[in-house]
């Protein structure tokens, strides 16, 4: 029998492309997916769920299954302020999290980010750090945190500082600064359900470069 994915951040850049591959997988048979909205995703996998993750209350007792994906984040620019960022990035998915280890989920995948302390003067690299250090001392059977360098992939809305950031990283990151090297998303989906379905257990964090 194929195991049950559970599902955060589907509609971001990496969330697409991970759900994208459970989907092509004999290993899982079936996604659930809880989104504030719907991801837009139609398989007979699939089953979603869209809630208001400030209202736990409504939906924890629906988050059952086997592995947790944790893909959830978002950007200043969107959030508008640093408090809000810190909800998403943050209280979200350590909210979440704890709901899926009370419910008996074992595994749980989480994306971090290069540089993530929690002793950072950095905001983002702190908030990161923080969740990172909160979410190794939830119980689970097994956590895997992956911290990837910037993310190379298809966007669908636009960010131009950040195409012109990647063009220089690629070419960089061939000679120097090798682990900040970008780090597509199809091979970092990919590293997750790997990671997902190795029988070890305990916390496993792997930086940058060492995802590939």
């Amino acid at each position: 029998m194929g195991k049950t994915a559970i599902v955060i951040g589907a509609t971001g850049l990496v969330g697409e492309e991970l759900v994208n591959q459970l989907m092509g997988s004999e290993k899982f048979k079936s996604i659930k997916i809880f989104a504030r909205k719907s991801s837009g995703f139609k398989h007979q996998k699939i089953e979603e769920h869209i809630i208001n993750f400030d209202e736990p209350t409504d939906w924890t007792s629906m988050v059952i299954g086997d592995i947790l994906f944790s893909t959830l984040g978002t950007t200043i620019k969107t959030a508008k302020t640093k408090e809000n960022q810190y909800r998403v990035d943050f209280t979200y998915q350590y909210e979440f999290a704890k709901a899926a280890m009370q419910n008996g989920v074992s595994t749980f995948v989480l994306i971090s980010s290069l540089g993530a302390n929690p002793n950072s003067s950095v905001f983002y690299s702190r908030m990161k750090g923080e969740l990172d250090e909160a979410i190794a001392k939830l119980p689970f059977k097994k956590t895997v945190i992956l911290r990837p360098s910037i993310l190379d992939g298809n966007r669908k809305e636009k960010r131009p500082a950040e195409k012109i950031s990647l063009a220089i990283m690629r070419h960089l990151t061939k000679f120097i600064l090798k682990k900040y090297r970008p780090m597509p998303v199809d091979v970092l989906a990919s590293r997750m359900i790997q990671e997902s379905l190795d029988s070890t257990s305990g916390i496993n964090v792997i930086e940058g470069i060492d995802i590939f």
